[in-house]
């Protein structure tokens, strides 16, 4: 791969940081496609670094970057990531009507912002519902990551429960009738006991840390006005037995984050929850519900479990772009981790 200052010529770009929130808004709400992910309140929720929108513009035609700018610890030396999630580049324009010129140009331009910056790597996983690849796959570090589920909300309820495993479809009709009650969190005691119920629900599956989150994680996103958000609880009597956050943008919703009582596990009140969350998504107007995919990008028990809803799949990309070898590969030696992990980038992996 060639080092980023043999690419010439060095164009103009601008960086957008947390000072100018009506800015980096504009920028989101004029794409063709975009997400929460993409939102500078989504990026401020992520304390691992510090949030920046790289945005290159020729004439009326805009390429924008969310990223997360990151110090390397002991050296002069930075890196770039995305929040949890799915976020990548946005336009104005769909990627794939884009000249070449100007693919060309967006691609000098980050290369300069990278070599400005110091930067050894860049981090984010795309969106599976924006062709991104057709831009990225252009520059490089361009990795499969499995495949992601979704449901297609267009078609009627009676066909999307059709494609339902059957016996899945057994328990969650055995499930309603058992009358739990399904509402919105309006207090912020139920905030708290949610908080509690997820990150009981991270330890018992013995979850990295970056998948913890604290109240006011969870407040900021349910109460800040540039995201359609909610907290949707399932309660059993008086215990609140199942929640999730569900957040919306543009067609598509999705269930964020998810919990369930350990009371309630083996009764798997999440696959009512799972099948409401649809419900609500039409209400909505939602085109689709995604899903996700596995941790990692596994087909693993979560991946499993998400396919007895859907057989309706789409290919999840990540972009792992080394800007400085030599320096990547100096910082991987320092720590001396394993080089054959899948972790990216692997000097961060311990």
């Amino acid at each position: 791969m060639a080092h980023i200052e043999n690419y010439l010529p060095a164009l103009e770009y601008k960086v957008i940081t947390s000072e100018s929130p009506d800015k980096w808004l504009n920028y989101v709400r004029k794409a063709v496609n975009y997400d929460f992910y993409h939102t500078l309140h989504y990026h401020t929720l992520d304390k691992r670094g510090d949030p920046i929108l790289f945005v290159y513009e020729e004439g009326e035609t805009f390429i924008a970057l969310p990223l997360l700018k990151r110090r390397i610890e002991l050296v002069n030396y930075s890196d770039f990531t995305s929040s949890y999630g799915y976020a990548g580049p946005i336009s104005n324009e769909k990627f794939e009507l884009l000249s070449n010129s100007l693919i060309e140009n967006f691609k000098n331009s980050f290369f300069s912002f990278m070599k400005d910056n110091q930067a050894v790597s860049v981090f984010s996983r795309l969106n599976p519902f924006i062709n991104q690849s057709f831009l990225l796959e252009k520059i490089g570090g361009l990795r499969s990551n499995g495949r992601t589920i979704y449901m297609d909300l267009t078609q009627s309820l009676e066909e999307q429960r059709a494609r339902y495993d059957k016996r899945l479809y057994r328990q969650i009709r055995q499930l309603r009738k058992k009358e739990y009650l399904i509402k919105e969190a309006n207090t912020q005691e139920e905030i708290r006991l949610f908080t509690s119920m997820y990150n009981k629900n991270m330890l018992r599956l013995s979850a990295d840390k970056s998948y913890f989150f604290d109240e006011a994680y969870f407040t900021s996103l349910l109460n800040n006005p540039d995201l359609k958000c909610t907290l949707i609880l399932i309660y059993d009597g008086d215990e609140m037995i199942c929640g999730s956050t569900i957040i919306w943008t543009d067609s598509i919703i999705r269930n964020h984050l998810s919990a369930t009582s350990a009371s309630h596990i083996h009764l798997s009140p999440s696959k009512l929850l799972t099948d409401e969350i649809s419900v609500i998504g039409r209400t909505l107007g939602m085109k689709y519900f995604h899903l996700g995919g596995g941790v990692g990008g596994k087909e693993d028990t979560l991946f499993m479990f998400k396919s007895l809803f859907s057989d309706l799949f789409l290919k999840d990309y990540i972009w792992c772009y080394i800007a400085d070898e030599q320096i990547y590969d100096q910082l991987v030696e320092q720590k001396k981790v394993n080089p054959d992990s899948n972790y990216f980038p692997l000097y961060r992996s311990i």
